[in-house]
């Protein structure tokens, strides 16, 4: 068989490359993003524990794989917050970003501590922040505003506690200085609730925002997937909707609704696109199916409720598990017609079905509707650059209830570890920048998307080799998650909780070092094991 594998791994490498190249500078499609993020929400009498859950997979071929502890600060009055504007930056070893300065806001007395991801994840409040891009109408975004969505996460960390305060402060600050991207849905969770607020520009040259937020029950799920997803709104029932000023103003004035024909629903007079995307719509299916499959939802529904009960209270493995899904067991795996015959004259699965590939044979062979927004796209991506998983417990104090579980690259071929919302510190390896400065053994990142790239060419082996290792670390920091909080919670001062901080601050170092570590070695065994299998 070694000829037929060879074939094969080099067709593998080619295609690679040409996906790499080609998406560097996708289109703006709009109303939804083939390579874009997806969250998924939790309501706390829908989760196995009463945890609050938002979540995000940044899955971007761009944005920044390190991270790092932003503290708390006290600021002198008169100080003010650069804005920028990001565009592509092709000038490094690898895509990225520039961020060119566009101007400035007033800075608040003081901020808070938060994690600092690529889109700011969550203070030290139990403020958690999940995001997914779905574009919306091309003519609504403006470059006279001021606040982009990742400014916009770290502004609503900094300063609020709260969904409901961060949520509010959005409406006013991009009220005022204007929103200057496309169309964003962010889930904003914190002990008690978790909320969709979407939104988008106000049109060309004009300076302010339109959006709309929806609060998910506390008995559902809920989920974006580069979609807008909110519909009809009752604003009189301000515990679950909240809108801005001008929500019904500039669908009339564009034509996009009517009073007089029917219901008002946001998707449809801001992102009508999104409810024909099979990249957004196919995930939205997927994940309600997975949690609440007795629903027996239509995969090929344009629309799907806004939130679902599920089947059974979900717990952490279970969105791990979600995130790690590519339709396996579907009639819309990818790699359900990629069969080849080897050189005994049997039919085998080719060495590029894996969860990476299929993303470059739906483009070769318009699988499932092809490429672009009308085509189809799995929840785990070989481009994602890191993933979280956000739990938020108002029966616990916010050092201890607040926790990032955080992935990076791939899900399907990563691990969650825990990063509480009080640490001071990360281990050195995620704070390192890696794909700007090209590859460097020093990186999680490069760690992880080194194994990820090397697992890919023969996925239907090398995964099992991953589970045996992962799936026993990943149990095991779940089953040890409660034994390491009661001995925080024993320690715990409220007056003074330096210890148990300090105490987290380096459970989450340990774990961060001894995965980025195994990561590298089982990326070597893996290269040793299949070396003749290549």
């Amino acid at each position: 068989m070694r000829p037929l594998v060879f074939r094969s791994f080099y067709l593998a490498l080619l295609l690679n490359a040409v996906i790499i190249i080609q998406a560097q500078d996708l289109p703006d499609w709009e109303g939804g993003f083939p390579d874009g993020c997806t969250t998924i929400t939790v309501g706390k009498k829908a989760s196995s524990d009463g945890s609050v859950f938002t979540s995000h997979t940044d899955d971007s071929h761009r944005t920044r794989s390190w991270m790092n502890i932003i503290s708390a600060k006290d600021h002198k009055p008169g100080i003010m917050v650069p804005m920028y504007k990001r565009v592509p930056d092709d000038s490094k070893a690898m895509p990225t970003y520039k961020h060119i300065k566009i101007g400035e806001i007033p800075q608040v007395e003081h901020t808070y501590a938060y994690l600092n991801t690529a889109y700011p994840s969550m203070n030290e409040h139990q403020l958690g922040i999940g995001e997914s891009t779905f574009s919306g109408r091309n003519e609504l975004q403006s470059d006279s505003g001021l606040i982009d969505c990742q400014r916009l996460c770290q502004l609503m960390v900094e300063r609020c506690t709260t969904a409901r305060e961060a949520i509010k402060m959005a409406g006013e600050l991009t009220g005022k200085y204007g929103w200057n991207d496309y169309g964003e849905a962010l889930t904003i969770a914190d002990k008690t609730e978790v909320w969709h607020f979407e939104i988008v520009g106000p049109g060309k040259g004009k300076t302010g925002s339109v959006w709309a937020a929806q609060r998910v029950p506390d008995e559902h799920i809920s989920i974006n997937a580069n979609g807008s997803t909110i519909k009809e709104m009752d604003l009189n029932n301000s515990d679950y909707f909240m809108a801005s000023d001008n929500i019904f103003d500039v669908a009339i004035k564009n034509g996009w609704w009517r009073e007089n024909e029917g219901t008002f629903r946001f998707c449809y007079a801001y992102a009508p696109k999104s409810r024909t995307s099979l990249a957004a719509r196919r995930r939205e299916w997927r994940v309600f199916d997975l949690l609440a499959p007795s629903l027996k939802l239509d995969p090929w529904a344009e629309n799907y409720p806004f939130s679902v009960k599920p089947d059974k209270p979900v717990t952490k493995e279970q969105l791990v598990s979600v995130f790690k899904d590519y339709y396996e067991g579907t009639d819309f795996n990818f790699i359900k017609d990629l069969t080849v015959t080897d050189d005994e004259g049997k039919t085998v699965i080719s060495p590029l079905a894996n969860p990476q590939m299929p993303y470059e044979m739906n483009k070769l062979f318009k699988i499932n509707g092809g490429w672009g927004w009308r085509g189809e796209r799995t929840i785990a991506r070989w481009y994602t650059m890191y993933a979280t998983i956000i739990q938020c417990r108002d029966w616990l104090p916010d050092e201890i209830g607040g926790v990032v579980w955080m992935a990076i690259d791939n899900v399907a071929s990563s691990i969650y570890i825990p990063i509480y919302c009080n640490v001071t510190d990360l281990p050195d390896p995620y704070k390192t920048p890696g794909r700007e400065h090209g590859y460097t053994t020093e990186s999680a990142w490069w760690a992880f998307n080194r194994l990820g790239t090397i697992a890919a060419h023969r996925w239907g082996d090398m995964r099992h080799d991953l589970d045996d290792v992962w799936g026993p670390w990943q149990a095991d920091l779940f089953d040890n998650q409660r034994i390491i909080e009661k001995k925080a919670f024993d320690m715990y001062d409220p007056k003074n909780p330096k210890d148990v901080i300090r105490f987290l601050t380096k459970y989450t170092k340990e774990w961060g070092y001894k995965v980025v570590n195994k990561a590298w070695e089982l990326g070597d065994f893996l290269w040793t094991k299949y070396d003749e299998k290549f």
